[in-house]
């Protein structure tokens, strides 16, 4: 990944027409979130009797709530069911999003006005349970017509159900939307459902390879560059 501080990295695709749909994910896209998330983490890993470091949680970036509980409970030493402990998470994450601070990353929601008074469709897409993310775009100045969260969803990223799901909700074909993703589970699964795809890699590195668009930070990236890195036009 280049740290040149110029924002890009990765190649460019082979131009594939008109852009049609952007989609943003949310946890360390959106928000930095994952610390918050390493906190209720370690406050429910505290009550299974276990040991928690951040290389545990950089594991569980970008999976499902069901990923995330079962390697809590194998992390643990005292037993429980694990719909107990999805619900002391969810419990200590909304309690973290409503009452302390909810970074937003740079530049992000800047690009989702632009999107929006381009007059372009556009969409959330995340892992997270709906308690979530209601949590966090109650904290924001942001709004997303089309959310496709975990509820909606029989199998969680990286397949690319929710990638599909959400270009049917945008009216779209997937080769001509841009989906926004920081881990790499995000990242294959719309590349998996056919979107052009560029990461901003937030707690794990994304690898680069050819067809992908690796980007250090959204500060100062505009919807024009964005569509040009990504091989559509605008």
């Amino acid at each position: 990944m280049s740290r040149s501080g110029d924002h890009t990295a990765g190649h460019t695709p082979a131009a594939g027409g008109p852009l049609r749909a952007v989609t943003f994910d949310m946890d360390g896209l959106l928000v930095d979130s994952e610390p918050l998330w390493f906190e209720a983490e370690s406050v429910v890993m505290k009550r299974l009797r276990g040991s928690w470091a951040h290389g545990d949680q950089d594991a569980l970036v970008g999976g499902s709530m069901a990923t995330t509980v079962a390697y809590l409970l194998s992390k643990g030493t005292r037993p429980a069911e694990p719909a107990a402990v999805a619900s002391w998470l969810l419990e200590a994450m909304v309690g973290l999003l409503t009452t302390g601070p909810v970074p937003v990353l740079p530049g992000v929601v800047e690009l989702v006005e632009e999107v929006r008074a381009a007059g372009l469709p556009y969409a959330l897409v995340t892992s997270s349970e709906p308690e979530v993310v209601d949590a966090v775009l109650a904290r924001l100045d942001v709004v997303f017509p089309v959310v496709v969260c975990a509820a909606d969803v029989s199998r969680a990223k990286p397949d690319p159900e929710g990638y599909l799901l959400a270009a049917a909700k945008l009216g779209a074909e997937p080769g001509q939307c841009i989906a926004l993703e920081d881990s790499l589970n995000g990242v294959r699964a719309a590349e998996a459902a056919g979107y052009r795809t560029v990461a901003v890699p937030s707690v794990v590195p994304v690898p680069e390879q050819p067809g992908r668009v690796v980007l250090d930070s959204l500060a100062g990236v505009t919807l024009a560059q964005l569509a040009t890195r990504a091989g559509l036009a605008l």
